[in-house]
Parts: structure tokens; C-alpha cells; sequence
């Protein structure tokens, strides 16, 4: 039944109420679910959000990460989506066929600043 993978991911946001209200209607966009109040999952992962007093400090760890859309149409939802939110959009949505034939992303930034992507990826090979 199980496979390796990631089981969850928590996210510590500085307002629990204004990430909900920004990923809510995102998530809803690219096709989670929402399982409570404060997480949402695809099935085979789930992502939580928890409200964290934390100092800001550059890191080593994840630069970012990449939603996979399923169909390009998406990403332009999730780039409306976004301008609706007057969220800070870094790039796209572009066409980025030197990642793989048909990649079609959008990268941008959420309310705590941590940079998000989503990309429909027909021909990407892991």
C-alpha cells in the first residue's frame, strides 16, 4: 500500500488566518483537497500549516517547491489566481523546455515570502 515518498510537510507561517485564506483558494486551483481547517492533501500527501513566532534567518535547506500541475491550463489559473491575491509573481507562467519538452511554470511567493512553484510537466522524466 505504502511507497517512499514524502508523508507531509508542515509549513510555520507568521499568520495561520492569512495563509489559509491565500492557500485555500490555491489549493482548490491546482486540484487538493482540504482534510480540516488547517490541511490539505492530494491523497498521497498532505501539507499543514501551524502559526510559528519564528526569527527570519537565510537557510540551506529547500529553495522551493514545485506543485505538479495536471493539465497546462493550470498554471494560467493559478497565475490569475495569483494576480487576484496581488501576490508577488517571480516568474511565468513561461514555457521552460531547456527543463524538459512542454514545461510550463509559474514561481512565486506566498504570504511568508517562501517561493512556490507550479508547472505542468508532460515529458519530464524522473
Amino acid at each position: 500500500m505504502w511507497k517512499p515518498g514524502i508523508n507531509h510537510i508542515e509549513f510555520w507561517v507568521s499568520d495561520l488566518e492569512k495563509s489559509l485564506a491565500f492557500y485555500s483558494g490555491f489549493f482548490e486551483t491546482i486540484g487538493w483537497n482540504r482534510l480540516n481547517k488547517t490541511a490539505f492533501s492530494t491523497g498521497t500527501i498532505e501539507i499543514y500549516f501551524k502559526e510559528a513566532k519564528v526569527s527570519r534567518k537565510d537557510t540551506a535547506g529547500p529553495r522551493h517547491i514545485c506543485f505538479q500541475a495536471v493539465e497546462r491550463s493550470i498554471v494560467d489559473e493559478v497565475y490569475l489566481y495569483l494576480k487576484k491575491q496581488n501576490a508577488e509573481i517571480i516568474r511565468g507562467p513561461i514555457d521552460a523546455d531547456n527543463y524538459s519538452q512542454g514545461y510550463y511554470t509559474i514561481d512565486f511567493r506566498d504570504p511568508d515570502r517562501y517561493v512556490l512553484e507550479v508547472a505542468y510537466t508532460p515529458n519530464m522524466e524522473m
